[in-house]
């Protein structure tokens, strides 16, 4: 997002800016608008904890299936 602020400061189209920088006009609006008023500093933090976040998921998840798994065998139900 900087490298196209930089290059519209110097008077080029955002679209001329993403497609130098090969990325879609899509992708930098997403991403200005997801990481905007961001440092890079917070961003990565942000991308630890959703990468922490479903990796919880997935532990609570395989543990609810274990436990399901377990209760349906103790009832006798294969």
């Amino acid at each position: 997002m900087k490298q196209v602020d930089i290059f519209v400061s110097q008077g080029k189209s955002i679209s001329d800016s993403c497609r130098q920088l090969g990325i879609c006009d899509a992708s930098y609006y997403k991403w200005r608008k997801e990481y905007g008023g961001m440092a890079m500093s917070q961003v990565k933090r942000l991308r630890e904890l959703e990468q922490e976040n479903n990796r919880l998921r997935r532990a609570v998840s395989d543990l609810t299936l274990d436990n399901q798994i377990l209760k349906d065998v103790s009832r006798g139900k294969f």
